[in-house]
């Protein structure tokens, strides 16, 4: 029977004759480490087995006391201890008391061992094992986790960034190329018979036309039309047709994985990730990471999409709804300009209107109004009342028809919103310019004079709109050379600001403006007035604020040529 001391030299473990592949029985009375689900090895200078548990009799089959741990320990753990038990000369000798030294891992049986040496200080060590498979395990899928969490938060912040779904496309691509695969295509959805494919391969991007027949490719057609992704390990790479081989894609695919791109309602398209020949097939975490990342790529694509097509309804509803730019008509000085309630929005309830006539000696009928509400609902009824009035044209001789038929068409509409409008027909002859005004609910306009005195324009009537009714009162100015008549909404006098920000602009503030403003051009009048008004509220709320001016030129500088005026204004 083999007897060794411990550290201070007292009698140790003993075990049975012949070395039997048993845990031994610690004569000293400390047993509880034999007990340990760890297994531990004690083993001499030399490397024979001194003691272990029964945790490292069932580790190592052939372990048994006096046997050596080259014979039944791997490898690894047998030349640790050579290292440790023989230190090179250099070597500052250790101390004669135990002494715990840094652990060492290894492969055992499949398994991934962590191995604790602590010494004796006679020679002999003690190896405590601790199985790390399922912690390394675990630790790796916490880094594959981590890792993949970091790319989606990446992949939502960059596409986010745009709504151009071009640049989203791209970002899409060279996404998935650098983090799911040596190379990526984005197919979108078809626009008559011709699918767009965008490539990525090595930090660059292409994109192409293709007419194809995606059935031709596993799971493609399916992915196209938002189905569940086929299994990577279903689609033969030798297989893919000549166009989902990108450009720059060296050797052969080895694998091929294509996932749909869920978008808003309809599918936003299909990805395609490719891998060289060699790198290992696509793993069921993997696909299962693809899938999130093109969810998160599809909702992207498809609200740019979506943008980008609102985007184009709002252009051509809003090219429309503009108020038109002005010049001369007919003879006469005509300019415009108008200034939203939000400097974000380009149009609101604030609107007008120049319709020249037919004919040259008909009048030229020009409109300002100002419609309750602000923003887009207000300038859709602002939309709906000038097609109004262009479509009255004809009756446009008599005013109080006009806003009777007008009042009309609103009575009828779903909405409840009403407007306030002054019509003005203008008509040169000579060196004079004749108008004649209607307001309805409308501020009067203002006639600047020659001498610098501003006077206002016996005018008024109730708005339309509102009541079942409407009335109205008439009346003819006329304009010499260099004066000028002004329409203008009350957002220009009820505009608030000044010094204390809280002032009104106010009718006097813009009368003494308009008196400043003799002989000047019917642009520059506007100019001139748009300025003071825009700072006087600054940087505060405001409401929309229009404004035209009708001048009577100094001298006629408009001809007719072949029947048509030149310089009419143009919208």
């Amino acid at each position: 029977m083999t007897v060794f001391e411990d550290e201070f030299g007292r009698p140790g473990a003993t075990s049975a004759p012949g070395g039997s592949p048993r845990s031994g029985t610690s004569t000293s009375g400390d047993v509880s480490w034999l007990r340990s689900p760890h297994p531990t090895v004690v083993a001499d200078r030399e490397g024979g087995v001194v003691e272990f548990n029964g945790a490292a009799a069932d580790l190592f089959p052939g372990m048994g006391v006096g046997s050596w741990l080259d014979d039944v320990a791997p490898g690894w753990l047998a030349d640790a201890h050579r290292r440790l038990a023989h230190p090179p000369p250099t070597t500052i000798p250790a101390p004669a008391s135990r002494k715990a030294r840094p652990p060492l891992r290894g492969r055992h049986a499949g398994r991934l061992l962590r191995a604790h040496p602590t010494e004796s200080g006679h020679g002999d060590v003690a190896w405590w094992l601790v199985d790390d498979t399922d912690l390394t395990a675990a630790e790796e899928a916490l880094r594959i986790e981590q890792e993949r969490t970091a790319i989606l938060a990446e992949a939502s912040t960059q596409l986010l960034a745009s709504l151009n779904p071009d640049r989203c496309l791209e970002k899409v691509v060279l996404l998935a190329a650098a983090h799911l695969g040596d190379a990526a295509l984005v197919i979108s959805p078809p626009v008559r018979n011709r699918y767009g494919v965008v490539t990525a391969v090595g930090g660059r991007c292409a994109r192409a036309q293709v007419k194809m027949d995606p059935t031709t490719v596993p799971g493609l057609a399916e992915a196209l039309q938002g189905f569940p992704p086929v299994p990577a390990r279903w689609i033969d790479p030798a297989e893919l047709p000549d166009w989902a081989l990108p450009e720059g894609f060296e050797g052969a695919p080895g694998a091929v994985a294509i996932t749909p791109l869920p978008g808003h309602g309809v599918p936003a398209g299909a990805l395609i990730l490719l891998r060289r020949g060699g790198r290992k097939a696509f793993e069921a975490s993997e696909e299962r990471f693809a899938r999130l990342f093109a969810a998160r790529a599809g909702a992207a694509l498809s609200a740019a999409r979506l943008y980008a097509e609102q985007a184009r309804v709002t252009r051509a509803l809003i090219t429309e709804l503009l108020p038109p730019r002005l010049h001369h008509v007919r003879g006469v000085d005509f300019a415009g300009g108008y200034r939203t309630s939000q400097d974000t929005e380009r149009i609101g309830g604030d609107f007008y209107d120049v319709h020249a006539g037919t004919d040259e000696g008909q009048e030229t009928l020009a409109v300002l109004g100002d419609v309750c509400g602000k923003g887009l609902d207000a300038a859709v009824l602002t939309g709906r009342i000038r097609s109004t009035v262009h479509a009255l044209l004809p009756l446009a001789d008599d005013h109080q028809n006009v806003l009777k038929l007008l009042n009309g068409a609103l009575l009828t509409a779903r909405h409840t919103r009403f407007a306030t409008l002054v019509l003005a027909s203008v008509r040169r002859s000579g060196g004079l310019v004749r108008l004649r005004l209607t307001s309805a609910g409308h501020p009067p306009p203002l006639i600047l004079r020659t001498t610098g005195a501003v006077e206002e324009a016996d005018t008024s009537g109730t708005l339309v709109g509102a009541l079942p009714e409407v009335t109205s009162r008439s009346t003819t100015v006329q304009l010499s050379p260099g004066e000028t008549c002004l329409l203008y909404t009350d957002g220009i006098t009820e505009a608030r600001g000044g010094p204390l920000g809280s002032s009104m602009f106010g009718e006097e503030r813009l009368r003494s403006a308009l008196a400043e403003c003799v002989g000047l051009p019917a642009e520059a009048v506007v100019e001139r007035l748009q300025m003071l008004a825009g700072e006087w509220v600054g940087r505060g709320p405001h409401d929309d604020m229009a404004v035209v001016a009708i001048t009577a030129p100094h001298t006629n500088h408009l001809s007719a040529v072949n029947g048509h005026t030149r310089g009419r204004y143009t919208a």
